[in-house]
């Protein structure tokens, strides 16, 4: 398989997450969203995905897939002997609400083509981060809510964790202060030290620059 990543893409670093879990073998194809280099707007990606974002994958047999919800959904129906959903109905929604309120309700007002139309309209960079900041906290406010007293989001590792995990990655990039979410800091603590999470993170991506590798 190959990924369509770039390092610091919350979107993409789920479908790492959910790859590196279930233990599959991909090659990352970076496509830099920099400002400055705008790779995902240039012809020969739009041609693999015709709406220029990240990530995409493309499987074994050719198959070209988009959204990372599409693809993590994909993804633990073709390779379920790891699986990212418990068997339990009422905790496997449990899982996907937690996924849906970061992917709909919070990563989306802070990727790259919301913050460039944003600069668009004029804002300013503390603007912006204002915005930044109120998004992701509202958020994280609800999600903290949401997660149990030990162990990972809902106990065991799962789908909540393969969202929650970049988005806090994201929230320390816009110095948004954590310390009012003790649940979710206990999560991250156990993230940082799951072999799955570390193989996942954009610090050790192949097109991370050196500076974030530390």
């Amino acid at each position: 398989m190959d990924l369509y990543t770039y390092y610091r893409s919350t979107s993409a670093y789920r479908v790492r997450l959910a790859l590196a879990l279930k233990g599959l073998d991909y090659q990352a194809v970076p496509v830099n969203l920099a400002r400055d280099a705008a790779e995902q707007r240039q012809p020969a990606y739009r041609a693999l995905n015709t709406q220029g974002r990240l990530p995409c994958l493309r499987t074994d047999d050719g198959a070209v897939l988009i959204q990372s919800p599409a693809i993590i959904e994909y993804l633990e129906e073709r390779y379920p002997a790891v699986p990212l959903l418990p068997a339990d109905p009422l905790l496997r929604a449990r899982h996907r609400g937690i996924a849906a309120l970061i992917a709909c309700d919070v990563q989306p007002l802070h990727n790259v083509a919301v913050l460039d139309r944003l600069r668009g309209l004029g804002l300013e960079e503390p603007a912006i981060l204002q915005w930044i900041a109120h998004w992701i906290e509202e958020g994280l406010t609800a999600v903290e809510a949401q997660l149990g007293k030990e162990g990972f989001c809902l106990g065991a590792v799962g789908l909540a964790d393969v969202y929650l995990l970049p988005q806090v990655y994201a929230a320390r990039r816009f110095d948004v202060d954590l310390s009012r979410y003790p649940r979710i800091l206990r999560v991250e603590a156990l993230a940082c030290a799951h072999p799955a999470f570390q193989q996942a993170h954009p610090a050790v991506q192949p097109d991370a620059p050196a500076q974030v590798a530390s």
